[in-house]
Order: C-alpha cells, then sequence, then structure tokens
C-alpha cells in the first residue's frame, strides 16, 4: 500500500469515529470513554507514522517545507485538545464541546492533508517511492498497535 492510501485509510476511520463521539451525549459515559480511548491510540499511531517518516521525506523537498511545518503543528494542537478532554470526565458538560473542537482540528488537518500536502507528495515523490514509505509507514504502524501508544 502506498504512503498517501495508508494515511487516507487512517483518516476515512478517524472521521467515521470522531462522527461517532458527536453524536454521544453526557449519559454515554461507557461510549465516549471507549471512543475516545480509540480516537486517541489512533491518532497517536497514525501521527508517529507521519512525524518519523511522511513527514521528514517530505520536508526535504522545498515545494513541501510549509506545509510539512504546519502539519507538525496541527498535530500538537490536536494533542493538546486530547490531553485536555483526557483530563475531564466525559460527564462534564464542557466535554462534548471540547471534543467538537477537536474534531474540527481533525478534520481541517485531514483537509489540508488530502488538499495540498498529499498532491505535492504526488509531485514530488514517484510510486516506487510511495510505495516504499508506505511499507515503513505500514510495519511501524503494526508495531506500534502492539506496543501501544510511545
Amino acid at each position: 500500500m502506498d504512503a498517501i492510501s495508508l494515511l487516507k485509510a487512517d483518516h476515512d476511520k478517524v472521521k467515521k469515529m470522531l462522527a461517532d463521539g458527536e453524536e454521544t451525549t453526557e449519559r454515554a459515559e461507557v461510549t465516549r470513554t471507549e471512543l475516545f480511548g480509540k480516537i486517541k491510540a489512533e491518532m497517536l499511531i497514525h501521527e508517529r507514522i507521519e512525524e518519523e517518516i511522511f513527514y521528514p521525506a517530505l520536508k526535504s523537498h522545498p515545494k513541501a517545507k510549509d506545509i510539512v511545518l504546519e502539519g507538525y503543528e496541527e498535530h500538537h494542537v490536536v494533542d493538546e485538545i486530547m490531553g485536555e478532554l483526557e483530563a475531564l470526565a466525559v460527564t462534564d458538560e464542557t466535554w462534548g464541546a471540547k471534543f467538537k473542537v477537536m474534531k474540527e482540528n481533525i478534520e481541517h488537518h485531514i483537509e489540508e492533508e488530502e488538499g495540498e500536502m498529499f498532491k505535492t507528495a504526488r509531485q514530488v515523490f514517484d510510486s516506487a517511492e510511495l510505495e516504499s514509505l508506505g511499507a515503513r509507514m505500514l510495519e511501524l504502524k503494526q508495531l506500534g498497535q502492539q506496543v501501544g501508544p510511545v
């Protein structure tokens, strides 16, 4: 699987979980807790494969440097919001609003990656390079899922 297809599949999976989470209420304590745990685990692995493999490879191309730097910052913002959510009880009246802000940040990030970043990646990498990056990313993802978030 090439790098872009792998990332797109991750994006689709996370978007579905985010939509499910936004529909919950304060009474859905178990559902919110489990879903947030899955989203956080998925995001940490996803960020790791991007930040350790995809972003550094793409950043070495001058046309992609700015969008990659923005990607790192968007990950940081989402990580901060996830940390705040984790510190809140899922029954807290502000949890749903904070979750929505996290969802909007992630969706914005996905739009930028799938638009400008992936377009640039297709310009600077040939199909063999995308396959090689994808293989490395998949290997790290599978390893990360076995040992848990780092």
